[in-house]
């Protein structure tokens, strides 16, 4: 389990397949890479019916030469030796896309790497159908690509919104070959990416997403400049150009009626800076008008732009100083075209070149709030298109309109009060001391409840009614239901008296009930707006209550045995004070979690509610979902029932109640909760007792070698048949010197048989085998170092009981192993040493080439020159 099986088993396995045919194909005619960059090549398998991962093999023939194995998908040992230290180093690599399709990765391709390259399938087919390999050439070509910005370093142009601006790059090909060039202009905004307008290999102009219009309006060109230079021209610059911009060159080349991409790059050409335009907004801070009088406003304007643009005016008005929240509404505008647009009450005048004047005619208190200035310049741009370039918003002009308020007192009386519960209560809210005339004044009123709280805490009053200016009586959340079914009645007495009653007053009426009278007047234009509020003190409606008493009893009717047996338990329920209760049940087990000094786990098992609808809890045992019975035997008495036990369920079990108490209609209210005495369940067995250790050959490894892990368990006691236990096994590893991480699950073996293993970020492997009753082995093949740290393993152990169910026994913990991953030193330094050997070998040869030619051609000359001279002088002496 989890090994690889040998290469005659899945020879086997491909014959018993029977393939009815297949096909193996890979890209159609050369594919041309430029040095330095990475090689892809897919091959796939089609019209293939067999096993569900097709294997693969890939050779390699430079021109002229054999093939050589390169890599294969199933057999470690099938490259030749240059072609493992590259696929070791990464530099070759195979990629499974599919069960029937692989990719060959070459990544820093080498002129050496220039040949033909061939995928092949094994073949265990009993008749020849299709083809079984297939090859393709591939050309490596020299890098001859130059790409360059027009200055070094780049520079950094400032600009203002409105203004032109171009950038260059240069970019030329020497390839020996017939290759195309696109260029792609690039902005760069911090992390952000944006495609401005590309030169495709096909000669074709593409303007990236937002500058398509830009482009078909001629804001936005690129041209070519000579030979090898590239011009990006932008006539008008926005307050988006800003940013760094990059010059994408690619090369492209034809290869059989199809293109390929052989090599891209870039380079920073120039960075945009977009200085904003100066607009600032002033308006009055504090302005104070006559109800019926004009209120007359100006905005200033102050900017640095002498351009050509306009300016766009919007007056705007809201109750808070923030202009962004909701509410806020438009009064006037004028736009860029210096028209106006506002109502028959306001109008907005242009007296000069900065100055904006708003007048409103007829104030009243609707006119007391904030009033903002909110200017945009705009700027003309190509074929009679404007664009933005400023906006700025005043600070509030706050405004308040001076009037005459109205000046009255309010009262709250409570004319019944309850003494008990579904007594009435009656609440009468006077106006009192009215010293403004009635007929431009109306009262309505507001009831509130807010609940009985001790001082220190934080008390939220609850709208139980409101009266809106026409009379119009709105229920708040808590009373709307209650004053549909009529016990909440709300009324009007008299001009200066509003009513509350509550026909029958619950324990959640208790509290304090207030009133707030609100001052309508009446404005010149019949409208109505509110001027005043009046809060009344308080009035607490309280009666005392007697304390609700829950009292349950458990009991155990029938004495419990084994393992295996029914167990059953009862729930006796008393209550005193408690209205008409109905009761919930929840059964709850405590349970030992193994170490003496933690408390004990309590977990939910089954409840049934006041409307006898039942509900697992935390019972998470799939194989006894039906295990667990919680009845009703009559109003007071509840039957817990749990069949086939076992040694797991240990534990002290006890009936959580809550009485609940009738609200109204089919409302309930939670009254008092009591927890049951415990029954306990308790197994006396003189079982097996069973432990776990780890145990590793291999505590230190080097990386790539393999770690094994092995599980031993031990059985102390009573001697069990092999067939008779089974055991759920997880390893853990805690990847740190100490156990001060939380441990990661590896690999699970259930005592089925089933394996699962969890996702690991790095590329080592796992597998987990069963090797006999009481061992098991966990390997971890191709370790890397993030493999080190502690392991452990968690054993659960199953025991078959005489009458012949499997007993779930606690679970054990072996002691961890700390497992050291290191590198290998000679393999990482072997190359760099023979590199510099060879090295240091060649210059040395070289060396002693040239000092010999040098000594041989030169100095022979000088010394014939000598001896002539020297014959001379022996002839003069003669003579």
């Amino acid at each position: 389990m989890g090994r690889l099986a040998p290469r005659p088993l899945l020879l086997a396995l491909l014959w018993l397949g029977l393939c009815q045919g297949r096909v193996v194909r890979v890209p159609r005619g050369t594919l041309v890479r430029v040095v330095g960059t990475e090689l892809v090549i897919p091959c796939n398998v089609s019209d293939y019916d067999g096993p569900s991962e097709q294997n693969f093999d890939w050779s390699f023939s430079s021109l002229g030469s054999d093939f050589e194995e390169l890599a294969s998908t199933w057999e470690a040992g099938f490259p030749t030796q240059l072609y493992q230290e590259r696929l070791q180093r990464g530099e070759i690599l195979l990629r499974r896309t599919a069960n029937d399709a692989v990719e060959l990765h070459i990544k820093n391709v080498q002129p050496s790497d220039q040949g033909h390259y061939k995928c092949s399938t094994p073949s265990t087919d009993a008749t020849v159908q299709g083809n079984y390999e297939d090859t393709v050439q591939v050309k490596v070509l020299a890098d001859a690509l130059h790409v360059g910005p027009s200055a070094r370093p780049p520079p950094s142009l400032s600009l203002r919104e409105g203004e032109p601006f171009e950038l260059r790059c240069t970019a030329a090909s020497a390839s020996p070959l017939h290759t195309h060039l696109a260029l792609l202009w690039e902005l760069h905004r911090g992390p952000a990416r944006r495609s401005v307008l590309a030169l495709t290999h096909e000669g074709r102009f593409h303007p990236g997403l937002g500058y398509e219009q830009r482009y078909h309006s001629g804001g936005v060109r690129l041209d070519t400049v000579g030979s090898d230079a590239y011009r990006l021209s932008v006539s008008r610059a926005l307050s988006a150009d800003q940013g760094s911009y990059r010059c994408v060159v690619s090369e492209w080349i034809a290869e059989q009626g199809s293109w390929q991409e052989i090599q891209e790059k870039a380079v920073e050409v120039a960075t945009v800076v977009i200085q904003p335009t100066v607009l600032r907004a002033a308006v009055p801070k504090n302005v104070s008008v006559a109800e019926g009088k004009e209120l007359d406003l100006t905005c200033n304007i102050t900017t640095d732009r002498v351009d050509d643009v306009r300016p766009e005016v919007t007056w705007s008005f809201s109750r808070t100083p923030d202009s962004t929240l909701p509410g806020s509404r438009v009064l006037a505008r004028l736009d860029r075209d210096s028209l106006v647009h506002s109502s028959p009450h306001v109008a907005l005048s242009h007296v000069d070149a900065r100055s904006y004047h708003l007048l409103v005619r007829d104030v009243s208190k609707e006119n007391s709030g904030y009033y903002f200035c909110h200017v945009s310049l705009w700027a003309p741009g190509h074929n009679r298109s404007w664009h933005k370039v400023a906006e700025a918003v005043s600070s509030p002009a706050a405004v308040g309109v001076t009037w005459l308020e109205p000046d009255y007192q309010v009262y709250l009386n409570a004319s019944k009060v309850p003494g008990f519960a579904d007594d009435p209560t009656e609440l009468a809210c006077r106006v009192v001391d009215t010293k403004s005339g009635e007929a431009n004044v109306r009262f309505t009123v507001s009831w509130y409840y807010r609940m009985n709280r001790r001082s220190d805490d934080v008390v939220t009053s609850e709208l139980l009614a409101v009266m809106d200016r026409d009379w119009t009586l709105k229920y708040g959340e808590r009373s709307k239901q209650r004053a549909q079914d009529g016990d909440f009645i709300f009324s009007k007495e008299h001009i200066d008296t509003f009513n509350f009653r509550i026909q029958r007053t619950t324990e959640e009426d208790r509290g304090n009930y207030y009133c707030v009278v609100s001052a309508w007047t009446k404005q010149r234009n019949n409208s109505w707006v509110k001027s005043k509020d009046v809060y009344s003190k308080p009035v607490n409606i309280f009666w005392a209550l007697e304390d609700s008493v829950l009292v349950v009893k458990a009991r155990q009717p029938k004495p419990f045995f084994a393992a295996g047996n029914t167990f059953e338990m009862t729930c006796k329920v008393s209550s005193k004070n408690i209205k008409s209760p109905r009761y919930s049940v929840l059964i709850t087990a405590e349970k030992p979690v193994g170490d003496l000094s933690s408390p004990n786990e309590t977990k939910y098992i089954i409840s049934l509610d006041q409307d006898s609808v039942v509900k697992l809890e935390n019972w998470t045992d799939a194989s006894r979902v039906d295990g667990v019975v919680l009845e009703k035997v009559q109003e007071d008495e509840f039957r817990y029932r749990m069949y086939q036990t076992q040694v797991s369920d240990a534990g002290l079990y006890r009936c959580m109640v809550t009485a609940w108490s009738p609200v109204r209609g089919s409302l309930w209210r939670e009254a008092a909760t009591s927890l049951s005495n415990p029954i306990e369940i308790d197994f006396q067995t003189s079982g097996p007792i069973f432990n776990a250790s780890v145990h590793s050959d291999t505590p230190s490894v080097i990386r790539g070698d393999l770690i094994k892990l092995f599980c031993i368990i031990t059985v102390e006691g009573a001697a069990l048949d092999p067939d008779d236990m089974a055991f759920d096994v997880s390893w853990f590893a805690v990847h740190s010197f100490g156990l001060d991480k939380d441990p990661v699950l590896l690999s699970s073996l259930d005592r089925k048989g089933i394996v699962t293993t969890s996702r690991r970020e790095w590329k080592s492997d796992l597998s987990l085998e069963r090797m006999s009753v009481l061992e098991f082995l966990l390997q971890v093949h191709g370790s890397e170092d993030q493999d080190f740290g502690n392991y452990y393993c968690s054993v659960t152990p199953w025991v078959k009981s005489p009458t012949g169910s499997w007993q779930k026994e606690a679970e054990i913990h072996s002691k961890p192993v700390f497992i050291t991953v290191k590198m290998d030193v000679l393999n990482a330094f072997k190359y760099p040493l023979l590199i510099g050997v060879g090295l240091s070998t060649v210059i040395g040869l070289l060396s002693c080439l040239i000092g010999y030619c040098s000594s041989h051609w030169c100095c022979k000359k000088e010394v014939q020159e000598t001896r002539r001279e020297r014959r001379r002088l022996m002839s003069m002496e003669m003579d």
